[in-house]
């Protein structure tokens, strides 16, 4: 790819105009400065793909800019980024990934094109995506045993992070239930096509085919299935279907108590890199992160100022205030740190304790060694 530079003049002229638009976060945060590795020249054009989030949309509009660089940025599904960045053209020089299929291609694929920087997209936590039958007699995690679960994507980031949640919180293994792989999902416009690693499904497991002609939220509606894992909300539950429920009704709580447990807030998606890029420019670790970063400090001011205007729950300003609490205000963090670091490796062990990375990563092999002391600070 051609590239186009800027002088160290300019670039530094560029820096100063980020970190002076940054300069007033959300209960006096700020971000660390480097303190080396500043380039001498900067690549001018930038080719990213994302989720057009509103924690990443000052980024996508020009509003936060990566120093000494110019963004070109083009909204995308996790899927379409996947496969675009495993088996595509690898257009983008920084792109947002799955974190679970970035992690099966690394350990198993020896996928090197692209390294992880500590910036994550998309957090979500997984109790509230387990649907059951109201007439199953599913009442509590325990009752799945026995049990059979449809899902539409075996080896997503969401469905290994419940399966773990299942086991370490509740005892539930995998291979205690039966699983219904569906060749269909009503979500699918969501997350666009599949790179491949979405669809691993270990050996060892009860495990068959559900019906051709019915997507994941027909299973559970027809009764098919006992049960569903699922990333998002199935059609038959958003329609209101009274045979479909939630397993945990009050989710919320749920997630928070385990939250305070664990502190872990589990990551869906990352930050890649192109490897090649970042080896010429190792400048653009900090200027991505510290992009990213002022990205999301200038959604949590719009949040804070006028999210109850601009968004339609009447209770909103109380359930910011509510998530702070439990949480603190930088919530959704970024960087290493240590609960970060302790989501991360609890991912990379259920993906080999679930048998489909052929070995457990490590945070060092995954992430780029310009990325491993990138922090927040506030």
């Amino acid at each position: 790819m051609k590239m186009n530079f800027l002088s160290r003049r300019n670039f530094l002229k560029s820096s100063t105009l980020v970190v002076t638009g940054a300069s007033t976060f959300l209960s006096g945060a700020h971000l660390l400065a480097s303190n080396s590795g500043q380039p001498k020249d900067a690549a001018k054009l930038l080719k990213l793909a994302g989720y057009d989030f509103p924690r990443i949309a000052a980024l996508a509009s020009g509003k936060a800019k990566i120093a000494g660089g110019e963004v070109q940025f083009t909204p995308g599904k996790v899927g379409d980024m996947n496969t675009e960045a495993f088996h595509g053209s690898q257009t983008y020089d920084i792109s947002e990934i799955g974190l679970h299929p970035f992690i099966l291609a690394y350990a198993n694929a020896d996928f090197r094109d692209y390294t992880l920087l500590p910036i994550f997209p998309l957090r979500v936590f997984r109790h509230k995506s387990i649907f059951i039958r109201t007439d199953s007699g599913i009442a509590k995690p325990q009752d799945l045993r026995g049990k059979s679960i449809a899902t539409p994507g075996f080896s997503s980031s969401s469905l290994t992070w419940i399966r773990g949640i299942m086991q370490d919180e509740y005892g539930i293994s995998p291979n205690e239930v039966e699983w219904v792989l569906s060749g269909k999902d009503s979500s699918a416009n969501l997350s666009g096509k599949v790179s491949g690693y979405e669809n691993l499904v270990p050996d060892g497991l009860n495990v068959k085919t559900g019906s051709p002609d019915k997507d994941e939220s027909d299973l559970l509606e027809s009764g098919e299935v006992d049960a569903l894992f699922h990333a998002v909300q199935p059609r038959a539950f958003v329609e209101g279907n009274p045979a479909v429920g939630r397993l945990f009704p009050d989710s919320r709580a749920v997630e928070q108590a385990y939250y305070k447990k664990t502190s872990i807030f589990p990551i869906m998606h990352v930050v890649a890199i192109r490897k090649s890029l970042l080896k010429e420019h190792p400048w653009l670790a900090q200027a991505t992160f510290d992009a990213y970063s002022q990205a999301k400090q200038l959604a949590y001011r719009k949040m804070t100022a006028m999210g109850w205007a601009s968004d339609m729950l009447p209770w909103y300003g109380q359930e910011m205030e509510a998530t702070r609490e439990v949480m603190g205000d930088n919530y959704y963090s970024y960087g290493l740190d240590k609960p970060n670091r302790k989501t991360l490796e609890t991912l990379c062990r259920y993906s080999f304790e679930q048998g489909m990375s052929n070995r457990q990563l490590t945070i060092e092999e995954l992430f780029a060694p310009e990325g491993l002391d990138l922090v927040e600070i506030g």
